[in-house]
């Protein structure tokens, strides 16, 4: 059988949330359209989707959440820079402006992290498979630093890096996602460097900043992952993930991170992309472009120094985005 030019890890993310995500991100992973997935602590559903990754023996990584809902850390007992005076997170652009502006404590940070990985273990009874951030938050300046020591000191080998080539040109994203899309790029660039000096690992591509909610489409996949795999040499082949929401919608007040479930978790986008990852059609066209599934300890993951999108290989692999 010929080497697959591309080994897939498909990432459920906001496992945990509400009841009715769980149930369409377990149905997906069932059907072999999601091999991995990675849980939010503070969610609504934590400790029954935990349960779940249990039962059903799903590759589970934590969903690290500075952004949305309350904290499980010491955060929750007093005043802090990572919370609003109502004792909610920042929101998905507040933590950012907050960070930007120097009004977050790193100190809070780390131990809100260390919080949530004591929490996993908890829910799990052992290590996640890999630690990525809820809304990117994990690459902003100085919080990449704090999580990628965390890591390390867990024991933690696997992270996302959020870099999807091309995700600039992308014209078919309205114009704010576009946006916040190319400012995620922008942070994971500068990240690398306190990732790989941790000896973190990710894959050699990311596919899903193009494809999220209604733009999820078997081309609009397709497409991101032929972007990944433009000047690659013949007969090599990449790792990469494809970042999915995959789920039934939320109904309130059910789910959420505290605060009720959000607009884009009572939408059928979510409903969207479950059908998408569940239809024969993507699977078809993924096979067609040599495309395999897999879960993340399958793949052979090389770590940055090796070559693969190390700081020294970064700007020849991926070409900054351009709005």
């Amino acid at each position: 059988m010929a080497r697959p030019r591309v080994q897939l890890v498909v990432t459920a993310d906001d496992f945990g949330y509400c009841p009715r995500r769980d149930e369409g991100i377990v149905e997906a992973f069932l059907a072999g359209a999601v091999t991995s997935v990675s849980l939010l602590v503070n969610g609504a559903a934590a400790e029954s989707a935990a349960e779940l990754a249990r039962r059903h023996q799903i590759p589970t990584g934590l969903h690290a959440n500075l952004s949305e809902g309350r904290p499980v850390g010491p955060a929750r007992y007093g005043a802090s820079s990572l919370l609003s005076p109502e004792g909610f997170f920042l929101g998905k652009m507040g933590f950012r402006e907050a960070v930007a502006a120097g009004d977050v404590a790193l100190s809070q940070v780390r131990e809100e992290l260390e919080a949530q990985l004591s929490r996993f273990r908890e829910l799990l009874g052992r290590n996640p498979t890999h630690v990525d951030g809820h809304q990117h938050v994990h690459v902003l300046p100085g919080v990449c630093q704090v999580f990628a020591e965390a890591l390390q000191a867990h024991g933690v080998r696997f992270t996302r890096l959020p870099l999807e080539r091309g995700v600039g040109g992308c014209t078919w994203l309205e114009a704010p996602a576009r946006a916040f899309a190319c400012a995620v790029e922008r942070d994971a660039r500068a990240a690398v460097g306190h990732f790989s000096g941790r000896g973190l690992r990710w894959t050699d591509a990311f596919v899903g900043l193009s494809t999220c909610g209604r733009h999820m489409s078997a081309h609009h996949v397709s497409r991101a992952l032929a972007r990944a795999l433009e000047g690659t040499p013949t007969g090599h082949s990449l790792t990469a993930e494809l970042m999915a929401h995959p789920g039934y919608p939320s109904v309130p007040p059910a789910g959420g991170c505290g605060e009720g479930p959000d607009t884009f978790s009572c939408s059928w986008e979510r409903l969207h992309e479950l059908r998408v990852l569940t239809a024969p059609t993507l699977r078809a066209r993924l096979a067609q472009d040599g495309v395999q599934l897999c879960a993340l300890h399958d793949l052979d993951s090389k770590r940055s120094g090796d070559g693969v999108l190390g700081e020294a290989t970064l700007e020849t692999f991926l070409e900054p985005s351009q709005l």
